[in-house]
């Protein structure tokens, strides 16, 4: 609800402050029920984004949850390689023509644009509106049946994507992505102050490739330099939830489609922030 408001901005068509209150929030098909969505959210891009997406949705999985991923980067979808899902005849269609999203090897739920191409290589070319209405329609004609969580791996910045999730869609709370460059922590800030005009709740933040660890003697090194992150957090009054290490072998299991099969310890206090929703 806005500051100062007296009724139910979910609901209201007032046009108050809070700008979510002046959109009518998306519905699911018939047959489907998500019990909560987050959106996983960063300033800019190359910041391991989906890497954090598909860790928060293979450890939720592991702990017996019900979970799908909505990849929101339409012009850029990396999930469905992460998880080794070939594109040819992934999606199906139900009688009623709503599309079957792929699953993967542990039976995550999984809609990206990537999965509706020719090739790995065929490029999404389309305007910003035709955009928008692919994310609503992957969320309204999708038939996702019954899901404990819906993650939505969102494209970087401020744009037209982040705003339809947060506008439209009845989204839970948010984690920010970030590294540990000065230029991305200035950017960072960019995607909390967003959410946080939205009226949406930031979960926390992950710092990913925060460090090396020298595989002799255990020694940190901080390859991007002192990390900012303590302080942005504080600024903003948000948790740090983990600060994910730079490994070669997390990228192999990456580029291999395997990343079900890594184990990422970082991720269990982003797992238990996620839970408390």
């Amino acid at each position: 609800m806005a500051e100062n408001c007296t009724h139910n901005c979910d609901t209201c068509k007032a046009g108050c402050s809070n700008s979510t209150a002046k959109f009518e929030k998306l519905k699911l098909s018939s047959g489907s029920d998500i019990k909560k969505i987050i959106g996983i959210s960063s300033g800019k891009g190359g910041v391991g984004k989906s890497f954090v997406t598909s860790m928060i949705a293979t450890a939720l999985t592991k702990q017996g949850f019900k979970v799908g991923i909505l990849d929101g980067d339409i012009v850029g979808p990396s999930i469905p390689k992460s998880f080794g899902i070939k594109t040819e005849g992934a999606i199906q269609a139900t009688d009623e023509q709503l599309l079957i999203p792929a699953q993967s090897k542990s039976g995550i739920k999984i809609m990206s644009s990537g999965l509706l191409t020719e090739s790995d290589g065929t490029p999404i070319i389309y305007r910003g509106s035709l955009l928008v209405s692919l994310l609503q329609q992957f969320y309204t004609d999708v038939f996702w049946a019954d899901l404990d969580y819906l993650l939505i791996d969102m494209p970087p910045g401020t744009g037209d994507i982040p705003l339809t999730v947060y506008q439209m869609f009845p989204i839970d709370g948010v984690v920010i992505a970030s590294s540990p460059q000065s230029l991305v922590s200035m950017i960072v800030e960019k995607s909390i102050n967003m959410a946080t005009k939205m009226g949406i709740k930031i979960v926390g933040l992950v710092e990913n490739m925060s460090y090396v660890e020298c595989p002799n003697c255990k020694e940190k090194i901080k390859i991007f330099g002192e990390s900012k992150i303590d302080d942005i957090c504080k600024k903003n009054n948000i948790k740090l939830l983990a600060q994910v290490p730079l490994r070669a072998d997390y990228s192999s299991f990456i580029d291999s489609g395997k990343v079900e099969d890594l184990e990422v310890p970082e991720f269990n206090n982003v797992i238990e922030e996620i839970k408390k929703l």
